[in-house]
């Protein structure tokens, strides 16, 4: 019995995947993007997050009517208004 790859050369998987790894690279540096450094990553990502939170905070708050809820919920908006001024 022939197995799968018997056809395909040995590591011909990983050297189309570093192909298309240099090729994404290539792409990026003619469009003039720069590649991203870890911090910038992880600031975006926190960014997103806290977006996130900050949007369901907001829709929780626009349909709630208990009053101690809703204060709790205008005090996490401000917190997550505050967090979000950090990281600018």
């Amino acid at each position: 019995m022939i197995g799968y790859t018997s056809g395909v050369a040995r590591g011909w998987e990983s050297k189309s995947v570093e192909d298309q790894i240099n090729e994404r690279k290539a792409e990026a540096e003619a469009s003039g993007k720069k590649t991203l450094g870890r911090d910038e990553i992880e600031k975006r990502s926190r960014r997103e997050s806290i977006s996130l939170s900050r949007a369901r905070t907001v829709a929780a708050l626009e349909s709630t009517v208990d009053e101690r809820y809703r204060a709790l919920l205008q005090r996490t908006l401000e917190h997550l208004d505050s967090e979000l001024a950090k990281l600018d």
